[in-house]
């Protein structure tokens, strides 16, 4: 049994370079500190959270999936029309029974605290009935993954590649994103911004170390909590008026969405007053999009469409 290679830096993908050899099963790898050992490629597969159906669509691996739960919409283009045709196991998380009644080999996790016993199942449980579990890397919790990259994205892309036997597709997939991201040029005039991902009372905002900080650097955007050692925190408005951010970017969610946020902003006293309340310096962003996978670079690219159609004296 061979351990799973390093993927960060590997992956140069440059256009001449061979077709990569088929995966070597058993494949061994380190998952959030949990190993496991896949025998083959999986065939039947339960997705949780829109980041993991959104890598095994872009992947190819759309007829692999036997169930979806916790999904925030459909997938983007060019996947919509075969995330609406994924059978629903449920709206939230699946209890432990309705995930083993979709036969999986596989559970394939967005958050790892997905796996509990008030969830989907503990890792070690699910695992004794012969089904394997993964998290997304960067949603790690008992082992802290390090500040997010797009490096780290095309590492875990990789990965799952090489779990499910598609090498050659994460490679392709990897280039494009690379090529894509290479042509995102950051904005250049200093402009600070505030990532409001929900919340009313308290806004939960983008700190420094998850995907609003990677992607907001990307832009050439100041986060207002970046030195916050955290991804996502509660934050306070006075906190947020106090700062005063030139853009604000609005993470459009099924349970909190683009509309209701403006109209929250623009009810409260203190945030009405905002510049960027006033002016409507916005920049909209999917949920799934605003957590580590495959819709951060182009979620990236279209935030900087967006950006460079605003005008804005900071």
């Amino acid at each position: 049994m061979r351990p799973l290679p390093a993927f960060l830096g590997v992956f140069t993908l440059l256009a001449a370079a061979p077709a990569l050899a088929g995966t070597d099963y058993p494949l061994a790898l380190d998952n959030c500190g949990v190993s496991l050992s896949l025998p083959a490629a999986p065939k039947r597969v339960v997705a949780i959270r829109s980041t993991s159906t959104e890598m095994l669509l872009a992947l190819g691996l759309g007829e692999r999936i036997v169930g979806v739960a916790f999904q925030d919409g459909l997938a983007p283009e060019p996947w919509t029309a075969q995330s609406a045709a994924l059978p629903v196991l449920s709206e939230k998380l699946p209890s432990p029974e309705v995930v083993l009644e979709a036969e999986p080999d596989l559970v394939y996790a967005g958050w790892e605290s997905n796996f509990s016993i008030e969830g989907v199942g503990e890792r070690a449980t699910l695992g004794a009935l012969g089904v394997a579990t993964y998290v997304s890397p960067a949603a790690c919790r008992s082992i802290v993954p390090p500040k997010l990259s797009f490096e780290a994205v095309f590492a875990e892309i990789a990965e799952v590649g090489a779990m499910f036997d598609v090498e050659d597709a994460a490679k392709a997939l990897v280039a494009e994103q690379r090529a894509e991201l290479a042509g995102i040029t950051p904005d250049r005039r200093g402009l600070t911004a505030l990532w409001y991902s929900s919340g009313g009372k308290a806004p939960y905002v983008g700190a420094g170390r998850n995907a609003p900080q990677m992607m907001l650097e990307a832009l050439g955007l100041e986060n207002i909590f970046a030195d916050v050692d955290d991804g996502w925190i509660s934050a306070s408005w006075e906190a947020v008026v106090d700062a005063d951010p030139d853009i604000i970017v609005l993470v459009d969610g099924e349970r909190n969405s683009v509309a209701q946020k403006k109209a929250l902003l623009a009810e409260n006293p203190i945030t009405s007053q905002l510049d960027a309340v006033m002016h409507q310096r916005y920049l909209v962003v999917p949920f799934a999009a605003a957590e580590a996978g495959v819709s951060n670079v182009p979620a990236t690219r279209d935030m900087a469409a967006q950006l460079a159609g605003l005008s804005i004296t900071p």
